[in-house]
């Protein structure tokens, strides 16, 4: 494949569609470039164990599965701004527990940026990662290493720097 090759739903080994799905009524405020936007419909197919998610579109849609499984997590639909780029006009969430514990609206609004900034796009995502740490924290203040064992198990690495 080359570089400019989009990934597509035939990409991967075994894809499942979101089961119970749940509006996310708490959405990205965001604007992806136009090269941002370019970039993301290429895709991400994760390279490794360490990696959690793979990202594919079609037209305006961006589907976000789980790279072990398979299962349908998200689905992102963007929206043109004008002025140029794209928005996340609305988004689902998979909601059977059984294929993914979220943590409410406000997780989720996270975990959308975090996948298509950080995993997709390179982006370092500190404030994003900070966030995390801070959403997911135990009432008891757990420790840093806790905070880490969360953000790498939801959001796991990425195995190429970016472009």
């Amino acid at each position: 494949m080359t570089a400019d090759a989009s990934l597509t739903r035939e990409s991967f080994r075994r894809l499942t569609t979101i089961t119970v799905p749940r509006a996310v009524a708490q959405l990205p405020d965001r604007i992806w470039t136009d090269a941002e936007w370019h970039r993301i419909r290429l895709g991400y197919q994760a390279q490794s164990m360490d990696e959690r998610w793979n990202v594919f579109a079609e037209g305006d849609v961006v589907f976000i599965h789980r790279s072990w499984t398979g299962h349908g997590i998200y689905e992102v639909s963007f929206a043109s701004v004008s002025g140029g780029g794209k928005r996340i006009a609305s988004a689902v969430a998979e909601s059977d527990p059984r294929r993914y514990r979220s943590m409410g609206d406000a997780y989720d609004r996270l975990m959308l940026e975090l996948v298509l900034g950080a995993i997709v796009l390179g982006e370092s995502a500190v404030e994003l990662r900070s966030e995390l740490a801070e959403l997911t924290r135990s009432p008891s203040g757990s420790s840093e290493l806790a905070a880490g064992v969360v953000e790498r198990s939801a959001v796991g690495l990425r195995s190429e720097p970016q472009a």
